[in-house]
């Protein structure tokens, strides 16, 4: 039993770290003051975080490394306009979840503080006759970084975005091609102390620390036509995700799935992730 739960708590890391999108800093601070001849990257950034803040969702492409794992591949919609929420496909394998359904791709779910997977159902437990898998977040954030994912859409496009104020180095890399699209490449050094948001504020250990060592964060950013961003790739600790934006806005609402198809194993995780920081 307890291999199995340690399967299930490496399959939901990874899933939810895949779905994370970034870790916002505090948006109530005040920005440091901007080095010298970087004023025309903040303003250019700035003006990509107001236009990315504004449209509200996106259909997106992205993939996820952590450690000296592969990558694994999702493509389906974020919002932030209205909440935090995501629906999207990943690959099975990639995410570790195969113990879970036998489609090669999984369908997750983040809405309402809650992570949802279609899984197969299973012949005992939680997961009994079962269509869905919830997970909250408090298993991998705690409980106040979970908070802060949902409250202010902590892992959206929008508030890794916003984070960008609060680089202390920017460069302007030049010229990009991306996606056939013309963009400017951007890059910003975020330390580990503004990227907080995922922290308890008791210095309670949490999963998604675990899982990517935590660290500084490193923000590239292709903007494009209209002040958009085409990609945006961050690195924190061992953790890097590449997300494409293939268009703005208009994205349809994302809903929970039926409570009598769910099964809740967010207690399982937490034990399986404590089993795990125990050895």
């Amino acid at each position: 039993m307890r291999h199995i739960r340690m399967a299930v708590w490496a399959g939901v890391a990874a899933a939810a770290l895949a779905g994370t999108a970034g870790c916002g800093a505090d948006t109530t601070k005040k920005a440091a003051e901007a080095v010298s001849g970087a004023d025309t990257i903040f303003a250019a950034l700035g003006r990509a975080t107001d236009r990315t803040e504004e449209l509200g969702s996106a259909e997106v492409r992205m993939t996820t490394t952590v450690g000296a794992g592969g990558p694994i591949a999702m493509e389906g919609t974020y919002s932030w306009g209205d909440g935090y929420a995501y629906d999207v496909e990943m690959d099975t394998a990639a995410a570790q979840m195969q113990t879970l359904t036998d489609d090669p791709t999984i369908r997750c779910l983040f809405v309402d503080g809650a992570y949802y997977y279609d899984t197969d159902p299973q012949p005992s437990g939680p997961l009994k006759g079962k269509e869905w898998m919830r997970v909250d977040a408090s298993a991998m954030f705690g409980e106040q970084g979970a908070q802060a994912l949902d409250g202010s859409g902590g892992g959206s496009p929008a508030a890794s975005m916003k984070s960008l104020k609060y680089a202390n180095d920017v460069e302007d890399l030049g010229s990009e091609t991306v996606d056939g699209r013309s963009t400017t490449h951007y890059r910003a050094e975020i330390d580990a102390a503004q990227m907080n948001k995922f922290k308890q504020a008791d210095g309670e250990d949490n999963a998604f620390d675990a899982v990517t060592g935590g660290g500084p964060t490193t923000m590239d950013v292709w903007v494009g036509a209209k002040d958009l961003p085409v990609r945006l790739k961050q690195r924190i600790g061992t953790m890097t995700v590449t997300m494409d934006f293939v268009r703005f806005g208009a994205t349809a609402d994302v809903q929970a799935p039926p409570a009598a198809r769910t099964g809740d194993l967010t207690e399982a995780v937490k034990d399986a992730y404590a089993q795990q920081g125990t050895g």
